[in-house]
This record gives C-alpha cells, sequence and structure tokens, in this order.
C-alpha cells in the first residue's frame, strides 16, 4: 500500500491566462459560487412570498374596511327607515298643536336621531319635478310654471346622503302650452309647399 491517503491526485488543468494544461493538485475546497447562488435563489423566494403575503394582507384589510362601511351604512338606513313613519307622526301632531311637553322633547330626539345618522328631507313646493325623488299622486297643469314643478308636498322624502330612503309625495303641475313647441318644417328649396 501507498501512503497517499493524506495526498490529493494530481490533474492537468488548464492554465487561466494562457489556456494550457498545467499540471497541479486538486483541492476538496468547496465551491464558494453554489452555495451563494442557493442562498440567493432562496432569499428571492423567501422575499416574493412575504410580498405576496404582504399584498395579500392589504388587500383583506381594505377589503374589511369597505365591507365595514357598507354594513354600518346599511344598519344606518334600516334604522332610519323604521323612524320615518314616527317623525310622519310627529310632523301631523305638529300640524294639530298637539306637539308639546314630554312628547316634544321626545320628538326632538327621535328627529336629533334623524340628523345624526345623516338623514336630510326633501321635497318643497317648487322643486323641479324628478321621477327619482318624487311620487307624483295628483296632476295638473298651471300658466305659472315653465316645466313639470312639485307645487303641493303631501309627504316628504328622506334620503342619507345620495341614497333616497323614501321618495316624496308631491303633487305635480304641468305648464299649460309646450315651451317651445316643435317649428314646423320648411320645404326644401325647389319643392313646392302642399296646402
Amino acid at each position: 500500500m501507498s501512503e497517499q491517503t493524506g495526498s490529493t491526485p494530481e490533474v492537468d488543468q488548464p492554465d487561466a491566462t494562457t489556456g494550457e494544461a498545467v499540471s497541479g493538485e486538486v483541492t476538496d475546497l468547496p465551491s464558494t459560487e453554489e452555495p451563494q447562488d442557493e442562498t440567493a435563489r432562496q432569499l428571492a423566494e423567501r422575499t416574493e412570498d412575504l410580498q405576496r403575503v404582504s399584498a395579500e394582507y392589504a388587500n383583506y384589510r381594505r377589503r374589511v374596511d369597505r365591507d365595514r362601511v357598507v354594513v354600518v351604512d346599511q344598519a344606518a338606513e334600516r334604522f332610519a327607515g323604521q323612524l320615518i313613519p314616527v317623525v310622519d307622526d310627529i310632523e301631523r301632531a305638529r300640524e294639530h298643536g298637539d306637539l308639546t311637553g314630554a312628547f316634544k322633547v321626545v320628538a326632538d330626539r327621535v328627529l336629533g336621531l334623524l340628523d345624526g345618522l345623516g338623514v336630510t328631507t326633501f321635497g318643497t313646493p317648487g322643486d323641479p319635478f324628478d321621477p327619482a325623488l318624487h311620487e307624483a299622486v295628483l296632476h295638473d297643469t298651471s300658466p305659472d310654471v315653465a316645466v313639470p314643478t312639485a307645487t303641493t308636498v303631501l309627504r316628504p322624502g328622506f334620503r342619507r346622503g345620495e341614497r333616497v330612503l323614501r321618495t316624496a309625495m308631491v303633487g305635480v303641475s304641468d305648464p299649460e302650452s309646450p315651451a317651445a313647441a316643435a317649428p314646423t318644417a320648411e320645404p326644401e328649396q325647389g319643392e313646392q309647399p302642399t296646402g
């Protein structure tokens, strides 16, 4: 047996500068490039995973916030919808002079609740008629209006922001004569008017 246990075999390796084979020993040193490439690849994968998880969490948080706002809006609109008939009763009592004493305090609190929810009333005499906002139950003509107009308000409407909770019940007056009658077509040149 030879005593080559601690030595490495000699191999011909190309010279880096000339490219010619040079005799030398091969060492068992680990290649430093492969582990660095593997580490860089793993780092890139982990970074992509972290970015994806961060983006998913941000989207989830935005979706939850948006859904929370929608749920709060729906709950406020449902609650306001249940208070609207009470407000109608309060207004009838006010018209008859019955809104006094303790009942007035309760009525003011109910109306304050609607104000706190951002609910406003609409529908006053003289508003231009809008079928998205008004429910026409009476109809007549008048020389005093130029466009269809809500002249009588039988029941006010309620809205919260841009959302209509209840349309206003109104009487509508149309103009007596059309504002701009379509002009009659003039005969083209060379044509004789028919008569």
